[in-house]
């Protein structure tokens, strides 16, 4: 798989890892988007073809699908994070957003709460951590059911994950270059990418704060084809 090449490049200790909710809009900013640049934008370390890495094989149960690249996924976003995590403080990144778009944390009570980033990031991970390694909602015994609730809990998760990367990009890009990682960070992102737009697992309205790296990173990268019928 293309993210475990990622993760050996990267190479970095992995962080400890947590949950969370979007939408105040912040005041737009007419700052020049470094990652857009073609420099940068081009950079992969891999060109393998991601479409196709997606795609469900036929073979294998769709949950246990979702289960193995959302762990995958994590780990490897876990570690972008963690390479720039000493820049992501309470005082560069007093609120967690991306570009225009401020993300709250919800609590178990439903109340919204104002975090900074690495607050944010911190219990997003965290939560994350916990429902994988929940045996009651990702399994790893054999013939233990996935539970009705699963395909939802994913959608959940890549959310957040979505968050994390496109915090990194809108607030920890130059950092990103100056450790050469925007190679690495532009594979995985695009992975996930396809990877979500394959399943739905994500709204397309959730994801329009980064469109223009979107655009930039998957022209002229085909559509999966998948066999299977998403729900």
């Amino acid at each position: 798989m293309v993210l475990q090449a990622v993760g050996k490049a990267l190479g970095y200790r992995k962080r400890k890892t947590a949950k969370s909710k979007p939408d105040e809009k912040l005041p737009s900013t007419e700052e020049k988007k470094l990652y857009l640049e073609a420099e940068y934008a081009s950079a992969r370390v891999s060109d393998a073809d991601l479409p196709m890495l997606v795609s469900l094989p036929r073979e294998i149960d769709q949950n246990e699908w979702l289960a193995n690249n959302t762990m995958t996924f994590f780990n490897h976003i876990n570690l972008q994070y963690s390479a720039i995590s000493e820049f992501c403080t309470a005082e560069s990144c007093p609120v967690m957003n991306a570009c225009n778009v401020q993300y709250f944390w919800i609590d178990e009570r439903g109340k919204k709460i104002k975090c900074t980033a690495p607050q944010y990031i911190d219990l997003v991970m965290t939560h994350i951590q916990k429902l994988l390694t929940d045996e009651e909602i990702f399994p790893t015994k054999y013939g233990k059911d996935f539970p009705s609730s699963f395909e939802s809990l994913v959608q959940k998760i890549s959310r957040y994950l979505f968050h994390v990367l496109a915090h990194i990009y809108c607030a920890h890009f130059k950092e990103v270059v100056a450790l050469e990682l925007y190679p690495h960070l532009n594979t995985v992102y695009m992975h996930f990418l396809i990877f979500v737009r394959e399943f739905n697992l994500i709204d397309p309205k959730e994801m329009a704060v980064m469109r223009d790296l979107t655009d930039v990173l998957l022209c002229g990268t085909p559509q999966p084809q998948n066999h299977v019928n998403h729900r």
